[in-house]
């Protein structure tokens, strides 16, 4: 193993400095929430929700294009992004990348984003709603990959 070079950090430290600039949230704080019109983030890519399931009625922006269809100003935005101040919680499979995600969405601007304690995971297995992919619940943002086969 090489020297670690300097002002490099470990994905550890990275995910710690994300999440203490979040609030993030539990699953019933995010179904709570969901209810009064946030919006839900699937940011998981179309094999895991075809394996995991996914949350009816959330949006999937996958991974690669959150930053260009949630920023205000990006030409690529969805259209009804409009402002700086949309609740957004964004998830993945655990709740690890859904942080640094969410972090980056604070970076433009986002400052109400946070992401869900535990994920798809933890949201399941509080029993609150899930669906298969094959029946089709989710809004899938532009360059979004379905989840079920055609």
């Amino acid at each position: 193993m090489t020297a670690r070079p300097a002002g490099a950090q470990s994905i550890d430290e990275i995910l710690a400095f994300a999440r203490a600039r979040l609030v993030r949230v539990g699953p019933q704080a995010a179904f709570g929430e969901w209810s009064d019109g946030a919006t839900l983030v699937d940011i998981r890519p179309a094999a895991q929700r075809a394996d995991q399931g996914e949350i009816p009625g959330s949006l999937v922006v996958e991974r690669n294009h959150l930053e260009w269809r949630l920023d205000p100003v990006s030409e690529a935005r969805l259209p009804w992004v409009s402002g700086y101040d949309a609740r957004l919680i964004v998830f993945c499979s655990e709740g690890y990348t859904s942080s640094l995600a969410a972090a980056a969405l604070h970076d433009l601007g986002l400052a109400r984003a946070t992401d869900v304690i535990g994920g798809f995971a933890a949201w399941a297995g509080a029993g609150l709603p899930t669906a298969r992919a094959a029946e089709r619940t989710v809004t899938l943002a532009p360059g979004a990959a379905p989840a079920w086969t055609p």
